[in-house]
């Protein structure tokens, strides 16, 4: 069953720029070349702020983590941090993906973004992502007086694949109780190893553009390899999401992820987590990189209001 006629007109145009995506073993390598290739870095200068590429101390003796850090060219004292995670199923990816966003979010709200290069999966499943975000988020906690950072206000988010990591990080530091987190920022947040399955395929409507059923289960299965199926590494089986920072999630309407972000921001909002929760109609996955069409606009205001107040910016 086709849904293209339930899509936005504005968003037809990116289908044939970014088909839905396929993966296989075989598959894998062909769709990392072809992300790698769609990297656009943003103009600094533009966005007021500056790019360093930098490498922080692994988790418990394990590999240097590459990361990128962005600073406003005009750097406030005691100014907020954001940990940023990019996305890519857990199997695709890399920090420059989401350059342009984090330059901006730099410049224009005078923060410093860490954005992390975690390694993927299937050559490293659990521990390793999470423990590779766990590293960077104690590492700018460490240095918040060399970078000029506000420990109260550091944040955490990312986009799909990296929003189930910011989620994770989320559960990870609070049951650690080590590094404190004031917000988490969740783009369409890939937190449930059952979506897709015969177990939980979800509404048919949901799923047809770039993100699949038949995708989602090939990360899924190459991040947990033979790990457990348990939380913080999969958020959605969490037994409570009490003690969790503030949190704004989104999803779209169409996106195979819709229901499991409504799901998670139900438990939150149950569980006594202040949390705002946005869906964006007759949207997909991916749909914010079509930045002209009214749909995308808005999102792009959203995110930076909630990020504003999250980082306690005025």
């Amino acid at each position: 069953m086709s849904t293209r006629h339930l899509l936005d007109p504005d968003l037809l145009p990116m289908l044939e720029v970014m088909p839905a995506i396929e993966l296989s073993d075989e598959q894998l390598p062909i769709s990392r070349a072809a992300f790698d290739e769609m990297v656009i870095l943003g103009d600094p200068d533009e966005a007021g702020a500056t790019r360093e590429e930098i490498h922080v101390p692994g988790h418990n003796g394990g590999p240097e983590v590459r990361c990128l850090v962005y600073k406003p060219q005009e750097q406030k004292a005691e100014a907020p941090g954001f940990v940023h995670i990019h996305g890519g199923g857990y199997v695709l990816g890399k920090p420059e993906m989401a350059d342009d966003m984090n330059l901006r979010v730099s410049g224009s709200l005078g923060a410093v973004v860490v954005s992390v290069d975690y390694r993927l999966a299937p050559e490293h499943p659990i521990p390793a992502p999470l423990d590779d975000c766990y590293a960077v988020l104690a590492w700018i906690h460490s240095n918040a007086d060399e970078l000029g950072i506000d420990k109260s206000r550091i944040a955490i988010g990312g986009e799909s694949a990296g929003g189930g990591l910011a989620a994770a990080l989320a559960l990870k530091a609070r049951d650690e109780s080590e590094y404190p987190i004031c917000f988490q920022m969740l783009v369409y947040p890939m937190l449930d190893d059952r979506t897709g399955t015969a177990e939980q395929p979800g509404d048919p409507l949901v799923g047809e553009f770039v993100w699949t059923r038949e995708s989602n289960q090939f990360g899924w299965n190459a991040q947990l390899g033979d790990g457990p199926r348990v939380a913080p590494q999969v958020p959605a089986r969490a037994d409570t999401l009490k003690g969790l920072p503030p949190t704004w999630i989104m999803t779209a309407g169409l996106d195979l992820f819709r229901d499991e972000n409504i799901d998670y921001a139900r438990r939150l909002m149950a569980d006594g987590v202040t949390t705002e929760l946005r869906v964006y109609p007759a949207a997909c996955h991916g749909f914010q990189l079509m930045r002209e069409a009214p749909v995308s606009k808005r999102y792009a205001k959203d995110y930076f209001d909630a990020l504003r107040r999250g980082l306690r910016v005025e």
